[in-house]
């Protein structure tokens, strides 16, 4: 019986072997020779100090800053909670939001923003006109919770806001959206996007 069991004993260590050790670190080895940055998590340093990573998105409110797309993980991107609001686009809750009080009077702790209440909120803060359009990534929440970059045409309607309180010009702001928008990927893969940590570190120096 041990003659009929070495052979498949024997097989199974050296797939782990092969499968469990061998390739991971192979693959670890050549991913941080050929990209060093994403293989560590494509972190971003201030002064010698991690501040965040470029691939999770962080909240931002001050005014002087841009704002990232509103999130659903935890109380808001909450990279242990990831999640979107798995709510599907005829849902009365996504559209027009929960708004409750309890038996004392206070919010009631299930209440929920819906897109009408996100959009009104959107164009207080940026000084907009309450008839104003506003990019969907404005107002809804991504799948995972963690979106770290909006659409150019969402940073373009904070522009006026961040230069009023950083007592910058317009154009001086502007320049430094453009600078810091991705194009397509190959030309052709996705859509231009903006990286909100990356924008506002470049607004801090």
């Amino acid at each position: 019986m041990l003659r009929e069991l070495k052979p498949a004993i024997l097989l199974v260590l050296v797939f782990v072997v092969l499968t469990g050790i061998a390739f991971p670190l192979v693959m670890t080895g050549v991913s941080k020779a050929i990209f060093p940055s994403q293989a560590n998590g494509s972190l971003i340093e201030k002064d010698g100090k991690v501040i965040g990573s470029s691939l999770i998105g962080q909240n931002f409110a001050d005014p002087k800053y841009f704002h990232p797309r509103p999130s659903s993980a935890g109380s808001g991107y909450d990279a242990a909670n990831s999640s979107g609001t798995n709510l599907g686009p005829t849902s009365g809750k996504l559209i027009d939001g929960i708004h409750k009080k309890t038996a004392d009077g206070k919010d009631d702790p299930g209440n929920f923003d819906g897109l009408v209440d996100l959009a009104a909120a959107y164009r207080k803060e940026n000084g907009l006109a309450e008839n104003t359009p506003v990019p969907a990534d404005a107002v809804t929440r991504s799948g995972s919770g963690l979106d770290p970059e909006i659409s150019p045409a969402n940073a373009e309607l904070q522009v006026a806001r961040v230069a009023k309180a950083r007592s910058l010009s317009v154009d001086a702001v502007k320049k430094l959206v453009t600078e810091n928008t991705a194009g397509r990927t190959l030309g052709v893969l996705g859509e231009p996007r903006v990286n909100v940590l990356k924008l506002n570190l470049a607004l801090d120096k």
